[in-house]
């Protein structure tokens, strides 16, 4: 079994002084890791028969696209303002120092679909909370959440009213 952790490049300060990033482009390079990362989100979202992926830009469209092709399920990019064509519909959320929007097509959801929002890192939750929302406003059921890195320390996982999965966990 390979140990995804140790394909996780970490970047101290970046991208400001005192943030420690964990980069998952040395996971993406490497073939067999990444083709591991997938099987193993794979085998944790199958049995939940979700309808559609929810993939965050930019690098949950790397974990959400790929995934929904092994399950033959559809799949659907959250946007941040300005980046989708057609009619959209946004929601606005707080962050720790400002606001951000994010944005789908307004008919790429139906509603009862059963979604699962799919990215590379859970942090705070702030994205992934608001993502849910918006997703629940065009009447998807979210049923879970699946990440491939969870910074377990900035207790994100409390913010989400669904089920999370991690398959790496940071705990400081």
């Amino acid at each position: 079994m390979i140990d995804l952790k140790k394909h996780i490049r970490s970047v101290p300060d970046f991208p400001k002084p005192g943030i420690m990033f964990y980069d998952i482009g040395t996971l993406l390079a490497h073939g067999p890791a990444w083709h591991e990362t997938v099987r193993r989100l794979a085998d944790i979202v199958r049995p939940m028969k979700p309808d559609v992926l929810i993939g965050i830009e930019s690098r949950g469209f790397l974990v959400a696209a790929p995934l929904a092709a092994m399950l033959e399920i559809g799949f659907v990019m959250m946007r941040k303002k300005g980046k989708l064509p057609g009619r959209t519909v946004a929601h606005h959320y707080d962050l720790e120092y400002g606001t951000d929007t994010v944005e789908m097509q307004e008919d790429i959801l139906r509603p009862g679909q059963r979604a699962i929002i799919c990215d590379d890192l859970l942090a705070t939750g702030g994205t992934a909370v608001a993502v849910a929302s918006l997703a629940r406003k065009a009447g998807a059921d979210i049923i879970h959440a699946a990440f491939i890195i969870e910074l377990a320390f900035l207790g994100g996982r409390k913010k989400l009213d669904i089920p999370v999965t991690s398959l790496i966990s940071y705990d400081e």
